[in-house]
């Protein structure tokens, strides 16, 4: 998600206490696809070459692999820890300022970038529970900054390998038995939907809270993708994406509608998994209002426009939001009822 203004990476590079004390049991569980990202700022040539969009998100291909280096080489080349739900676990953990409320699970290589990914979130107070694929590289995203707005293009690579079993051993299951939360960004349905099935169902089956983010316009245009988004949704409580998102969803199922409350109305009727409370489907618009809609009732939210100049990039801006939106709903915050406000 990269419409609203704000920059992680520079929130991010704010102190974060020591965590040296014994972690906390995790109260917001992340799984995702963890990634480091190779940012820098580039011109419209770049984006022309590769044919990149502003503000989208692809998977790489044979005709992207020289991209990674020509980022490497330029002077201005930032490698940050990356992967949508682990910025977001990330920033989570930076709210809530207590040693180890949060935990993630991803693969990553055993090499220099998947160290500086455990590095990362040690410091950070994230527990992370990685798989380890030994064969394989730690994945990478290339972020191509232009009028700073960001593409991105992820080679997945020992990301992509990440195994429902390495979930089901003693340590990890006992991490997602006491979550409170549970959230995956979309990207990780490409990966592995076994994973997500055995956690929306723990969280139904614990009571627990299940959230979900569209993540970018090919999850729901390529049917299994979007399949598996649809099998998961009556688990869903909270349903996150942005304003492209939502039409892209929109369109892939027919709705013929590109109005964005309309869209998310019809996304918090789609039935919920028994015993679970309506589904809250929050929609962000840039610095237009956040939508949120409940049992087919909508509430727009205003957001604080920052100032053009104030504006670094959108790298991670919707991660972001997630982040401290989990946080809040993890102290037990929630949004108003649409009659309550």
């Amino acid at each position: 998600q990269a419409s609203r203004p704000c920059n992680l990476l520079q929130l991010l590079a704010l102190p974060f206490p020591l965590f040296s004390e014994a972690m906390s049991t995790p109260a917001i569980l992340g799984m995702g696809n963890p990634l480091l990202d190779i940012s820098a700022v580039v011109t419209q040539e770049t984006f022309d070459k590769y044919g990149l969009q502003p503000g989208n998100a692809i998977l790489a291909e044979e005709k992207h692999m020289p991209l990674y280096a020509e980022l490497a080489a330029k002077p201005d080349v930032k490698y940050i820890a990356g992967g949508a739900t682990q910025n977001s676990i990330r920033v989570a953990q930076w709210m809530l300022q207590e040693p180890g409320k949060t935990a993630y699970m991803g693969c990553i290589g055993d090499d220099d970038f998947g160290k500086k990914l455990q590095d990362a979130c040690k410091e950070d107070g994230v527990q992370a529970l990685y798989m380890i694929d030994k064969s394989t590289p730690t994945g990478k995203c290339a972020v191509t900054i232009l009028d700073k707005e960001r593409s991105l293009t992820t080679e997945l690579s020992a990301a992509n390998n990440y195994k429902a079993s390495h979930l089901q051993e003693p340590a990890q299951m006992a991490v997602l038995e006491g979550a409170k939360i549970v959230y995956s960004a979309g990207f990780f349905i490409t990966v592995s939907p076994e994973s997500m099935d055995i956690a929306s169902a723990k969280t139904v089956e614990k009571g627990a809270v299940y959230c979900l983010n569209l993540s970018a316009p090919f999850i729901v245009q390529v049917p299994p993708f979007r399949a598996q988004l649809e099998k998961l949704l009556p688990s869903v409580d909270y349903l996150f994406g942005n304003e492209d998102e939502a039409r892209a969803y929109a369109e892939a199922v027919g709705w013929e509608s590109s109005d964005v409350e309309f869209i998310a109305t019809r996304l918090s009727l789609v039935p919920m998994a028994s015993g679970k409370p309506p589904r809250k489907v929050v929609i962000t618009q840039g610095c237009d209002p956040t939508v949120v809609a409940i049992k087919g009732q909508v509430t727009t939210y205003p957001v604080v426009a920052l100032p053009q100049e104030k504006l670094v990039d959108t790298n991670g801006a919707g991660d972001a939001f997630v982040g401290g939106f989990l946080a809040a709903l993890s102290k037990g915050q929630d949004i108003a009822l649409p009659q309550e406000k």
